[in-house]
């Protein structure tokens, strides 16, 4: 089932426009979520916001930004103040720039959303932007407000539609070379051979099926189990038990790679 959108405006280039809409390209509904529950009574706990002073909750129509211009004092900002100062960048992606589509590097890329013409009207318009970036190998770069607050966005085209991510900004990525300068960059020859191999054997082509989340399998083994027992189930350990040793963490990198291909091999060919 497709999602809603939950943004509409407009994708503008010069003087072409059309109406998009967008929608996360990710979700975690199908995530494992929690309550916070009160164990004695089995109830859930509710949250809610308290006055700092009085200790009484706050209505929902009482809650406003507050600006700390010093202690325990605050400007006030209602959402009718917000609205007035929005940018238009809250309903119009304007495509100021391009790049080369791989001149982005991946550390930059935030969150991808999809964005699609929002009706027949604004079709040609959406497919003139999307093929003339798809023929020159670039994408767009643009802003939009997501959230109260301005991010850049970079537009890549995709099969029928576009996807949109959002960008990190240039202070929110540390730099790499304060992290990898100290790592030898001599590697032994003799192995490289080695990998190359085991690599090619391991090499296929990406499906979903690659990535998957083992807590998330746990956890619904573990909450299918609970479903059947009023209990938890206890385990007992046995009194002569005893922990077995920890293993040496030190291998022979060599040996480790042909055993590697050799399994593989074993495997693939058992298979």
């Amino acid at each position: 089932m497709m999602a809603r959108p939950y943004w509409k405006g407009y994708l503008k280039l010069s003087l072409v426009t059309c109406p998009v809409n967008m929608t996360p390209a990710t979700s975690e509904s199908e995530k494992v979520r929690f309550h916070t529950l009160n164990k004695e009574t089995g109830n859930r706990v509710v949250s809610r916001y308290i006055d700092s002073v009085t200790g009484k909750p706050v209505k929902d129509e009482n809650e406003a930004k507050g600006y700390a211009r010093g202690e325990n004092d605050y400007v006030i900002l209602t959402d009718d103040d917000l609205d007035n100062v929005a940018l238009d960048t809250v309903k119009t992606i304007d495509i100021e720039k391009f790049a080369p589509a791989d001149s982005i590097e991946w550390v930059y890329l935030e969150k991808p959303h999809y964005l699609m013409p929002d009706d027949a009207v604004g079709y040609e318009a959406f497919a003139v932007i999307r093929d003339a970036m798809k023929a020159d190998r670039v994408v767009g770069i643009s802003k939009l407000v997501i959230g109260r607050r301005e991010k850049a966005v970079v537009l890549e085209p995709r099969d029928e539609g576009i996807v949109l991510w959002s960008l990190r900004f240039g202070d929110e990525v540390r730099p790499e070379e304060a992290y990898f300068e100290e790592i030898n960059d001599e590697a032994d020859p003799d192995l490289i051979p080695l990998v190359q191999k085991l690599i090619k054997q391991k090499t296929a082509r990406w499906t979903p099926g690659m990535v998957t989340d083992p807590i998330q399998e746990s956890l619904l083994k573990l909450i299918a189990e609970k479903k059947k027992a009023l209990k938890p189930r206890k385990t007992t350990k046995g009194k002569n038990s005893e922990p077995a040793e920890p293993t040496s963490n030190v291998i022979n990198i060599m040996d480790a790679l042909r055993k590697s291909l050799a399994d593989d091999l074993t495997s693939r060919k058992a298979g």
